[in-house]
């Protein structure tokens, strides 16, 4: 399942209009949201009811919404697959100080729990960092 990030009034969704990123081996792009950088590995989380993350983990979601709030106290990052920059998970984000990626088309899929990956709120970039 695919969410357009912005569709134009006749339906268009802006995402296929627009040129691709450059793109660069075990990097993801999507929309910076709030700043920092962090490292750590990924929980991918689809509902947070019974979710839980460990301290420093980064939190990857297809979105947030309030509920989603007590899953941030200890969350490293976030990465979401929708979102704005004043939506309900960069806003929390930055009032956390941790940073911020949205907008990252199909996230939870291409970054899966356990991964170690350092993301860039600044920048919107997520890199998936080598295993030791």
């Amino acid at each position: 399942r695919h969410v357009p990030a912005a569709l134009l009034s006749d339906g268009t969704d802006v995402e296929a209009l627009a040129p691709p990123l450059p793109a660069s081996e075990g990097t993801l792009t999507g929309s910076p949201a709030a700043a920092g950088r962090a490292t750590g590995r990924a929980r991918v989380v689809f509902d947070p009811a019974g979710a839980r993350i460990e301290p420093g983990e980064i939190l990857v979601a297809p979105t947030t919404d309030p509920g989603w709030t007590p899953l941030f106290m200890t969350a490293g990052g976030l990465v979401t697959e929708t979102g704005s920059v004043v939506a309900h998970g960069p806003t929390v984000a930055r009032e956390y100080g941790i940073p911020a990626v949205i907008c990252l088309p199909r996230a939870t899929e291409a970054i899966s729990t356990g991964d170690l990956i350092t993301i860039d709120g600044g920048t919107g970039r997520v890199v998936f960092e080598p295993e030791e």
